[in-house]
């Protein structure tokens, strides 16, 4: 089978105005940025919707891509999406697919691009995960301003009273470099500024990202930026962007950056690709005025959600749907055998190395140790009362004894289950999950949010670990319980709750595999996402500025004389 980028490569791109055309999109609200990518307007949301046979606004079927807990190297969702769209819309559908942009530290570290795969990927790839229209540059900018509007503030006196002890706002870059995980600015002259000490996360772990991504229009833009906490005062006053002076302009640079970007399937059908918040620590994914533009001019929008249901799909319920208004009528919940064989606990599978040999002999046995997986995550999306369709995601070193395991699970659950093979064939590959697809969001939903906004925030950390998780209960460290506390007091307790924990496991440790039980989760630290509009809880060791590993992907990209780049994946 050929490269991901030679097949992307060799591809017959359709005129973007046609495809804009396939979404309800008129010429007048594209702003192309070459010749294959735009953007768009979001003045088209405030156009009627009265083309003939269209349905009304908001009442295409929105459905949510997550996955079963993923090993290091993903199970896949970014390529069932795409083929998923792709089968859609060969069976008559209007169908969009809202996808996340690719952080370039990744592409050039040991992940690699996220434009899909095979037949089904978001062209054109090179675009996609090299810079695409600059969003994640305005975001680092919008971002460094205020970090600068920081640090300027105390050289110039500290009217606010800022504690210098507690600056929460580090600085960002779209790169992996773990040198820069803590640093100590203003060392030189007196000028240089005050000496402290900071640090820098990647571009796809800022807060600014997050917001972006939820803003559902320019002025809602401007007053999550003015509402983003950056420190504070000794008295435990909250310092925001606005008290600096430093959304105005914040919101000046991501103008552009707020409307969404246009590209294409391989097969030609409408892609949107927006914002990327990390799937680990934030919201995880694509951005609601994505999903807005999707619904108003499709029958189906199919929008991904990062890492396992008890991540991306419970953030997409409880934080995203909270602010889109729209409401999801189905889920498709990857699977893999490989992953399943991974949570009997008898494999190791380690990121930038190959798959164990034993990994990919036949074993149904192996497949079934590892079902408890599977079964938890259908159970999760089913507590929001959503409908999910297990997908699996066939490899070529799959057997057929194995799906046939995963099979017997889902009837046993009463969910619809679809082998697809869209990686290889495109959209003929995932026809028999576009169908299930469409038999499950026909059907009434009874979708609810896990929890309502004015629980307190302890107890609302407290639904998502035991309801969610699975866990026994949470045990808050003394400095998260006095954090949750005083963010009571400062007004923040009725805003949702994100958990950052790590997506290797259901639970909170990285080496419990299944469906754990008898754990309880350590809340060690908890911190707030004003302007992105929710509070996390820190759950174990996370990383906000991965580091590059032995032998990044960076060291294999090149460019010809030509123009065109070899060496991406």
């Amino acid at each position: 089978m050929p490269t991901d980028l030679d097949i992307a490569t060799a591809a017959t791109l359709r005129p973007l105005v046609e495809v804009a055309a396939d979404l309800g999109v008129s010429e007048e609200h594209l702003e192309p940025w070459g010749r294959d990518v735009a953007k768009i307007d979001l003045g088209i949301l405030d156009e009627p919707t009265g083309q003939p046979g269209q349905r009304v606004q908001n009442r295409a079927r929105h459905v949510v891509v997550t996955a079963i807990t993923p090993t290091p190297l993903g199970e896949g969702k970014t390529t069932t999406s795409v083929g998923l769209a792709q089968a859609l819309t060969s069976r008559g559908s209007r169908a969009v697919v809202c996808l996340r942009q690719p952080s370039m530290g990744p592409t050039f570290g040991i992940k690699g691009g996220a434009a899909g795969g095979g037949y089904s990927q978001v062209v054109p790839m090179e675009r996609l995960n090299l810079h695409l229209t600059g969003d994640f540059h305005a975001v680092t900018a919008a971002h460094n301003l205020l970090a600068a509007m920081v640090d300027n503030h105390l050289h110039q006196g500290n009217k606010l009273g800022i504690d210098v002890r507690n600056i929460t706002w580090r600085r960002v870059l779209d790169v992996n470099d773990r040198a820069l995980r803590t640093v100590i600015v203003g060392i030189g002259s007196r000028d240089d500024g005050l000496v402290r000490q900071t640090g820098f996360d990647i571009t796809a772990a800022s807060e600014v990202m997050v917001l972006l991504s939820l803003a559902t229009s320019l002025e809602d833009l401007r007053l999550r930026l003015g509402r983003i906490v950056v420190a504070y005062t000794v008295e435990g006053k909250s310092v925001t962007a606005d008290d600096l002076g430093a959304a105005g302009a914040m919101a000046v640079v991501l103008r552009d950056a707020l409307k969404p970007n246009l590209l294409q399937t391989l097969e030609g059908g409408p892609a949107i690709v927006h914002c990327g918040p990390f799937g680990n620590i934030a919201t995880g994914t694509s951005s609601v005025v994505a999903d807005l533009v999707g619904v108003r001019g499709s029958d189906y929008v199919i929008t991904e959600a990062g890492f396992g249901a008890d991540m991306g799909a419970e953030r997409f319920f409880d934080v995203k749907c909270r602010v889109s208004g729209l409401v999801p009528d189905a889920a498709v919940l990857v699977a893999t055998v490989r992953a399943l064989k991974a949570h009997s606990g008898h494999w190791t599978i380690k990121p930038g190395r190959p798959l164990p040999q034993g990994l990919l002999d036949e074993s149904p046995e192996e497949v079934a140790a590892g079902l408890p997986n599977l079964r938890k995550h259908v159970e999760i999306i089913r507590r929001f009362g959503i409908r999910p369709v297990v997908a699996i995601n066939a490899f070529p070193t799959d057997h057929e004894s194995e799906h046939d395991v995963v099979r017997a699970l889902c009837d046993e659950l009463g969910v619809r289950c679809a082998v697809t093979t869209h990686v290889a064939d495109g959209g003929a590959g995932a026809l028999e999950l576009a169908r299930a697809v469409v038999e499950a969001a026909e059907e009434p939903s009874d979708f609810r949010f896990l929890y309502p906004l004015d629980l307190p925030l302890t107890d609302k950390i407290e639904a998502i670990a035991t309801q969610v998780y699975g866990a026994d209960g949470i045990d808050v460290s003394p400095a998260a319980a006095r954090a949750l506390q005083e963010y009571e007091r400062l007004g923040f307790g009725n805003l949702p709750v994100v958990v950052a924990k790590t997506h290797l496991s259901i639970s909170s440790d990285p080496t419990l595999k299944g469906a754990p039980t008898g754990w309880r989760m350590p809340v060690r630290e908890v911190r707030a996402a004003v302007g992105a509009g929710y509070v996390y809880a820190i759950c174990g060791d996370m990383r906000t500025m991965p580091g590059l590993p032995k032998s990044p992907n960076a060291e294999r990209i090149d460019i010809r004389e030509d123009g065109s780049t070899t060496g991406l994946s």
